[in-house]
């Protein structure tokens, strides 16, 4: 291709909505183009990428044991009224109705129409395991779209699905694409690690993230830099510690003027913030939740969505809060009623806390879990923070902010029970298919390679993903003999099998170079007026600082060397 005719523009300056460094580098290199919030086209450039990036994670879908299919996009609701799905998804799932009044939605995910390809080709249990997967469009209504490819309304994303026999079967299946994962990422040059998540509406049993650690993150992940304990912050634990034991002392109400959050509370009493019960307020679907955390912790509202069984939380309005009688900065659950009363397990054990009275300026010593309130449910509802004890090793834990690259659930028999995704075992009774659902961005992965692979003037492209292997550069391609020169190179290299890039565009040196760096094609070769003086062509990789001459005989067999090499380096 001659970089005269291709299709897209580079561009000096990044536009403004581009605030990551991947984001202005694909931009500005012509690789991909906004039409609007949240939805992007694939310049030449970009598209030759993405169908590499594609293609590496379809061989290791195939190496896995996954048959590539297709589904429709154009999904009839009622499939997500069977799965119960619809509310749970709620605005972030695109719907239509057709010209008869039917509803449709764009598929954001792919469990409901596979459980009907099952049902009608899975029959028995000689049938099975079973793993198949698409690489396909996705939509879904963001509210929020951001960072370019990071988090889009439509987009690629790579969705395999496993039927299983038994539970056993299910294990054998998931680790076959935790494996897998590992290897695609490994592959594509983006460093990542697994950690514990949360399922949300995807349901199921277990879970597991594949995060590229990077500041442009969204996601906020725990680990352990002793054991290697790791985990999303939505889904992570750690050790809250054993209260020392205490015979309960009588509640003694003390006052305490115009105090009215917990680190000015503990300083008037000259107590720790984990000798507090701290009551926070929320709604959940709609239903007034009184949380009681020990005074130290913060609440994770995921954890405490999937505790109380609703689909979100929010704290309550300073107009809820007084519509049920509760008092701000005094509040406790000592003789409430008509409130959900949920306990952090960090409260139950822990004797004679600090806890509101329920009235201004005044609060409660020596509160007992038990004696004094007890909670319709008491579960882990905190979340881990940098430095909390490892509950594995006791370690500090560090914090950090990564990207998905890709989520792997163990379904288990959720989505078959309620679609009818069974099969005839060995002892004739039919039983529930046990599912896996596994999926990655092939956008965000796309994204999180340039993020990995840049420098301060451009992309750096891993030899397997890059668009061409060689930029090929003629300065003062308006000589006769330079822009010879530079063709017969460029054929030479075409007809031996190596995707190049053709510079011959009548452009300064500074700024054919700068592109070349911008662009980020693993090897570029220099034909001018210089070289060929010396008979010789000037190479230069682009992750190196230094350039090498080669002969001009023997640039051919030169460039096809360090081809090989860079393959290899980058594999």
């Amino acid at each position: 291709m001659h970089l005269s005719r291709l299709f897209g523009r580079r561009l000096r300056e990044a536009p403004a909505d581009a605030e990551l460094p991947y984001h202005q580098l694909l931009v500005r290199g012509g690789y991909i183009q906004q039409l609007s919030a949240g939805i992007y086209m694939y310049l030449p450039l970009g598209w030759m990428v993405f169908k590499k990036v594609e293609q590496i994670v379809r061989e290791e879908m195939d190496a896995a044991g996954g048959q590539e299919l297709h589904l429709p996009a154009l999904q009839p609701m009622e499939l997500w009224e069977a799965s119960g799905r619809r509310e749970k998804w709620g605005e972030v799932l695109f719907s239509l109705r057709d010209r008869r009044q039917r509803e449709y939605a764009l598929g954001p995910t792919h469990e409901e129409v596979l459980v009907e390809a099952y049902k009608h080709n899975v029959q028995s249990y000689r049938d099975l395991p079973q793993l198949v997967y698409q690489i396909q469009n996705k939509f879904r209504d963001e509210p929020r779209p951001r960072g370019g490819l990071l988090r889009l309304r439509e987009f690629f994303m790579k969705d395999l699905y496993s039927f299983d026999a038994t539970w056993d079967g299910l294990d054998r299946s998931y680790q076959a694409m935790y494996d897998a994962y590992l290897a695609v990422f490994s592959r594509a040059g983006v460093p990542v690690v697994a950690v514990q998540a949360d399922s949300g509406t995807m349901g199921g049993k277990d879970s597991q993230e594949f995060i590229f650690v990077t500041d442009m993150g969204e996601d906020t992940i725990v680990l352990c830099p002793s054991c290697g304990y790791s985990a999303n912050t939505e889904k992570a634990v750690f050790n809250k510690g054993t209260a020392a034991a205490e015979d309960a002392r009588p509640l003694d109400e003390v006052a305490t003027p115009n105090i009215k959050t917990i680190s000015a509370l503990a300083a008037f009493l000259g107590v720790a913030e984990s000798r507090t019960a701290k009551a926070v307020f929320y709604m959940g679907d709609g239903q007034p939740l009184l949380l009681v955390i020990r005074g130290d912790l913060d609440v994770n509202e995921v954890k405490l969505a999937n505790a109380v069984g609703v689909l979100e939380v929010r704290p309550m309005s300073n107009e809820e809060v007084a519509q049920h009688g509760l008092v701000a900065g005094s509040a406790s659950a000592i003789g409430q009623s008509g409130l959900r009363v949920i306990a952090d397990d960090s409260v139950v054990s822990a004797p004679n806390l600090v806890a509101g009275a329920n009235k201004p300026d005044s609060h409660l010593l020596n509160s007992n879990y038990g004696r004094d309130w007890e909670a319709e449910l008491v579960a882990d509802i905190a979340v881990a923070c940098e430095g909390d004890p490892c509950v594995d090793c006791g370690t500090a834990l560090e914090v950090k902010r990564g990207l998905e690259m890709g989520h792997v659930f163990k379904l288990g028999t959720v989505y078959a029970e309620k679609m009818g995704a069974t099969f005839l075992a060995a002892d004739g009774t039919r039983q529930p298919a046990v599912m896996g659902s596994y999926g990655i961005g092939v956008d965000r992965l796309l994204a999180a390679i340039v993020a990995a692979n840049h420098d301060d003037r451009g992309i750096t492209w891993p030899s397997q993903v890059a668009p061409y292997q060689v930029h090929l550069v003629a300065l003062n391609p308006e000589q006769d003999s330079v822009r010879e020169a530079g063709e017969r190179l460029y054929r030479e290299v075409e007809a031996a099998g190596i995707d190049v890039l053709y510079d011959d565009r009548q452009e300064s040196p500074g700024v054919k170079f700068a592109d070349a760096d911008l662009i980020g094609i693993p090897l570029r070769a220099t034909v001018s007026p210089r070289t060929l003086k010396e008979d010789s062509v000037e190479l230069k990789a682009r992750a190196e600082a230094e350039s090498r001459r080669v002969p001009a005989a023997s640039a051919l067999e030169a460039i096809r060397d360090q081809v090989a090499e860079l393959r290899v380096a980058s594999a």
